[in-house]
């Protein structure tokens, strides 16, 4: 069940989030099993992952007079975590905090369940080297790959329109718009140009937020060639499936105050983890012309 749960986790994508003075990329997978978190600070990658008898435990812990099953706890902490990774309006009475303590990065959460006080802390510790390889590294990579090859395949394509324009010419067509004219592509030119005018610029990292808008589509992509990889070819049907956040509530009692939170050590994990229109052209010969230009 773990298992189904890294894989899990790994084809969510990030989510940008604003803490107070907190800027995170988070990434998030709840079942009735349990739960995995992931955090980034741009510094350090912090991770939590529990099941369902720790997560019983801290309940305990947090709302002492509370007797719920611990689907109960994570059906709550799914409709709190939901809305704030998909930057939507979450329930009006949920605050979230953020601080260290000790070796963790604690995610406070304060709300209500049926009316009553409820409590959580997601205590994340340092993730180990090879959860931050599963997670950033290996699918960065994927990524940069694919884009090199997208990029390639562009430029290709653009040599080929050149060809197509030229042909267009050389039967006498010609533009109907002169600002519309541009000059035939030249790859080499147009990469000195891109690194010495926009590489600066593009490269940007921020707070992580353009990662987050921008490649979040390829990000996952990547991610789910990675769990078809992990994945044994004779499990039946097995492909990553999409989070789920069971949806049980109960009816419980008011809890104390919120008791410190003493960060629990994750299971250690294995190595794995629009078009454009084309512009018209006037005939300067009756000749039928082919494709678009027609």
């Amino acid at each position: 069940m773990m298992e189904e749960l890294d894989h899990r986790l790994l084809v969510q994508p990030w989510a940008w989030l604003q803490i107070a003075e907190n800027s995170l990329l988070a990434k998030a997978c709840i079942t009735q099993q349990g739960y995995a978190l992931l955090l980034w600070d741009l510094q350090q990658v912090w991770h939590e992952q529990v099941d369902a008898s720790v997560v019983s435990q801290r309940a305990k812990e947090l709302n002492k007079r509370l007797t719920a099953p611990a689907a109960a706890f994570l059906s709550r902490l799914g409709d709190l975590l939901r809305p704030l990774l998909q930057g939507q309006a979450g329930p009006s009475e949920a605050t979230f905090s953020c601080d260290r303590v000790a070796e963790a990065l604690v995610l406070r959460v304060r709300s209500e369940l049926s009316g009553l006080p409820f409590y959580w802390n997601f205590c994340c510790t340092v993730a180990s080297p090879a959860l931050v390889s599963q997670h950033l590294l290996r699918p960065l990579l994927g990524m940069g790959l694919a884009l090199q090859h997208q990029v390639r395949e562009l430029a290709t394509l653009l040599h080929r329109k050149d060809l197509e324009l030229q042909d267009y010419q050389e039967s006498g067509a010609t533009l109907s718009r002169e600002r519309l004219k541009t000059e035939p592509f030249e790859e080499n030119s147009f990469l000195e140009q891109f690194m010495a005018e926009k590489l600066p610029e593009v490269c940007s990292i921020g707070d992580g937020r353009p990662f987050v808008e921008n490649l979040q589509g390829l990000y996952v992509a990547v991610a789910q060639r990675e769990v078809q990889g992990m994945l044994k070819p004779e499990d039946p049907g097995a492909t990553p499936g999409s989070p789920s956040w069971p949806g049980t509530d109960s009816e419980l009692p008011k809890p104390p105050e919120e008791p410190d939170c003493t960060p629990t050590l994750p299971p250690t994990l294995g190595e794995e983890p629009t078009g454009t229109q084309r512009p018209q052209l006037s005939k300067a010969k009756r000749k039928k012309l082919r494709g678009l230009f027609s």
